[in-house]
């Protein structure tokens, strides 16, 4: 009997976890975050920081999108450690083409006075999506326009390596040298979960950044290419 059945049937053995071992690994894993979550929420902010680079350029761009007293901060540091001759601030424009809003403007000039930037003028620019892809080809026409050949970006500390992929993507065909600066407020790399702005912050700059990465930017490049074709 035995011997015809094995060509018919088979006897399979079948190991399952149990609902301890699987509570346990969970516990394990969970505790094992929370005790290494200086380093990996550290890692995970560093990413989106661009290396620093800051050296003599014929301009300080600030990248004022959302408006900040500590670009502007920095930009008169930059300026004074005789680094850059003017600064070049982005505002954006209203509904004449070409002329600043005037409430961004205002802001704009209060921070600059603030900060005690000197040599410095405004870029108005229009924000169409992707907004930071367009701004940078609107800024390229006009630093082209006034022959200039390389720039420091400051900008937001977690925004930092989305500008800097982006500028030096769209910038270094016009024979543009881009620089990088990330300037933080209160939220760091070591202290952004300390606040739900900050976790805020890093969740939607992390996406941001994978969009550009991943999906803005190689369409840019094939849509270059197929040009040069």
């Amino acid at each position: 009997m035995a011997g015809w059945r094995r060509h018919l049937f088979y006897t399979k053995q079948c190991v399952r976890t149990t609902w301890k071992l699987r509570l346990g690994v969970l516990v394990v894993a969970t505790l094992a975050l929370a005790a290494t979550s200086r380093i990996w929420t550290s890692a995970i902010a560093r990413s989106l920081v661009c290396a620093q680079d800051v050296g003599p350029s014929d301009l300080v761009l600030v990248e004022n999108f959302d408006p900040s007293y500590v670009l502007f901060e920095r930009a008169a540091a930059l300026q004074k450690a005789g680094l850059a001759p003017r600064t070049l601030v982005l505002v954006q424009v209203s509904q004449a083409p070409g002329v600043a809003n005037p409430i961004f403007r205002g802001i704009a000039e209060i921070m600059a006075r603030q900060a005690r930037l000197e040599t410095w003028e405004v870029l108005p620019i229009q924000e169409i999506e992707p907004i930071s892809l367009n701004a940078a080809a609107q800024i390229r026409d006009h630093l082209a326009r006034e022959r200039v050949k390389s720039l420091i970006v400051v900008t937001r500390g977690f925004r930092s390596r989305r500008s800097a992929l982006i500028y030096t993507n769209v910038l270094h065909d016009a024979g543009m040298e881009v620089r990088c600066d990330p300037v933080f407020g209160r939220a760091t790399p070591e202290r952004w979960t300390a606040t739900w702005h900050g976790m805020q912050e890093i969740t939607e700059e992390f996406l941001k950044l994978q969009y550009y990465r991943f999906y803005v930017l190689p369409f840019l490049a094939h849509r270059s290419s197929n040009g040069r074709a």
